[in-house]
C-alpha cells in the first residue's frame, strides 16, 4: 500500500503523456486543415467538381491538394478519416480527469468553503455538468438560434461565462478551470463523434448508391468545426492553467477565465484572416495584449477568503499522527518560507502551485504532496535551499506511510 501513492503518480504522469501526444495530433492536424481550407484558391482548368486547389511545399517535396465540395466523380477504394486524435484526446483527458480529480477529490476537486459536499458528490456534479454541457449546447444549435451563426457564438459565450462563474461557486478554483476546460473540449469532441463524422458518412453512403446527399448536412458540420476552430486556445489554456495560480486561485478567476475565451478568438481571427488572404488584421493582437493585462491585474486582487478550511476525515489520520508535531516543525521550517500566504523566500512573492503549508489543516491536506516531493524524492525544496535532512526526509515518510 506504500507504493501505492508513487504507482499512482506515475500513471497521472503516463496518462498525462498520452493526453498531450494526442492533443498534439489534433490540434495540428485541426489547424492545418483550417489553415488549408482557407488558402484554397480557385484556377481555371480544374477537375469538374474541385472547389479550389493549393500548392505546398514540406519536406524537400511538392504537394498539389484538391478539395471536392461534395465528391469526385468516383470515390477511391481508401479514404483517410481525421477522428481517431480527437476521440484519443478526449479519451485520455477523462481517464486523467479521474486520476487526479476524482482519486483526489478531497484535496483537488472540492473545497469545502465553497461547497461542502462528499467526495461522490463532487464527482457526480462534474459528469453531471460536462454531460448536459453538451446536450444544452446541441440543442442550441439545433435552435432557430442556429441559423445565425453570430447570434448562436454570442449565445454559446454567454453560456460558457455563466459556467465560468458556475464552477468556481462549485469547486476548487483550480477545478474550476480544469472542469471549463473539460466542458468545453467534450463539446468539441462530441461535435467530431456525433455530428461531424456522422454527417461525412452519410455523405459518402449517398454519392456511394447514386443519391443526391443533403446540403444541410454540410452546413452543420461545417458549423460545427468552426465552433471547433475557435474554441481550441481557450481549450489550451484552461488545461495549462493548474500549472499558475495566479489564473485560477484569485478572487476573479471566472472573469479571467471568461477573458480567454475572447482572447482566443482574437488569436484564431488573426491566423484565419491571414490564411484566407484577407488582410493583416494586426490589430487583434494589441487588443489581446490588452486584455491579457487586465487578466494579469484581476490576479492582483486580493482573494477574499470564505471561512476556515475544514479537515477532511483522511486529514484528521495524518493530524492524530504521533509523528506529526514533528513533521510539522519540519514543514514549517523547511517548506513554509515559500509555502505560506506570504513567503518570506527572496524573489517568491506568492506560494508555488498556490500550495499554503502554515496550518495543520493545509499540511493534513497536502499529505501526499509533501510525502512524493520531499519524502520519496528530492524534488522539494528546490536545490535543497532550506536544507532539509535525509532524517527529516525519513520522517515525513515513516509519518505518511504509518498513517496511511
Amino acid at each position: 500500500m506504500n507504493e501505492y501513492a508513487v504507482l499512482w503518480e506515475w500513471l497521472s504522469f503516463g496518462v498525462r503523456w498520452l493526453h498531450v501526444i494526442t492533443a498534439i495530433a489534433w490540434i495540428g492536424s485541426s489547424f492545418y486543415f483550417i489553415a488549408l481550407d482557407l488558402g484554397l484558391v480557385k484556377r481555371s482548368g480544374m477537375p469538374e467538381g474541385v472547389h479550389g486547389e493549393e500548392w505546398q511545399v514540406h519536406g524537400g517535396g511538392f504537394y498539389h491538394i484538391q478539395k471536392y465540395m461534395v465528391a469526385p466523380a468516383s470515390m477511391p477504394e481508401h479514404l483517410t478519416w481525421f477522428k481517431w486524435e480527437s476521440y484519443s484526446t478526449w479519451l485520455s483527458g477523462f481517464a486523467l480527469l479521474a486520476i487526479v480529480y476524482y482519486a483526489g477529490a478531497d484535496l483537488y476537486l472540492i473545497d469545502r468553503n465553497v461547497l461542502d459536499v462528499p467526495a461522490w458528490g463532487g464527482i457526480l456534479i462534474s459528469l453531471a455538468s460536462i454531460g448536459l454541457g453538451w446536450l444544452l449546447y446541441d440543442l442550441l444549435c439545433k435552435s432557430p438560434l442556429g441559423k445565425n451563426d453570430t447570434t448562436l457564438m454570442l449565445v454559446l459565450y454567454a453560456i460558457l461565462v455563466a459556467m465560468a462563474w458556475g464552477y468556481t461557486q462549485l469547486f476548487t478554483g483550480r477545478a474550476a478551470f480544469l472542469h471549463l476546460g473539460a466542458f468545453t473540449a467534450t463539446i468539441m469532441t462530441a461535435n467530431v463523434f456525433l455530428i461531424i463524422i456522422p454527417n461525412q458518412k452519410i455523405v459518402v453512403a449517398d454519392l456511394k448508391a447514386g443519391r443526391t446527399p443533403d446540403p444541410r448536412l454540410g452546413l452543420q458540420a461545417k458549423q460545427r468545426s468552426l465552433h471547433n476552430n475557435y474554441l481550441t486556445l481557450p481549450v489550451v489554456f484552461l488545461m495549462l492553467s493548474n500549472h499558475y495560480p495566479l489564473a485560477f486561485g484569485t478572487q476573479f478567476n471566472w472573469v479571467i477565465a471568461s477573458l480567454i475565451f475572447i482572447i482566443g478568438v482574437l488569436i484564431r481571427h488573426y491566423f484565419n484572416t491571414v490564411h484566407a488572404r484577407k488582410g493583416t488584421p494586426h490589430w487583434t493582437w494589441g487588443l489581446a495584449g490588452v486584455l491579457f493585462i487586465l487578466i494579469m491585474w484581476l490576479s492582483t486582487v486580493p482573494q477574499v477568503l470564505t471561512g476556515e478550511t475544514k479537515l477532511s476525515a483522511t486529514g484528521e489520520t495524518f493530524v492524530t499522527s504521533a509523528h506529526f508535531p514533528a513533521v510539522r516543525d519540519t514543514v514549517m521550517g523547511r517548506c513554509a518560507m515559500c509555502h505560506a500566504a506570504v513567503p518570506g523566500y527572496e524573489g517568491v512573492p506568492f506560494p508555488p502551485k498556490n500550495v499554503v503549508l502554515d496550518t495543520d489543516v493545509s499540511i493534513a491536506g497536502h499529505a501526499r504532496e509533501i510525502y512524493l516531493q520531499a519524502g520519496r524524492s528530492h524534488a522539494m525544496p528546490p536545490g535543497n535551499v532550506s536544507g532539509i535532512t535525509e532524517e527529516e526526509r525519513r520522517l515525513i515518510v515513516t509519518w505518511f506511510e504509518e498513517a496511511r
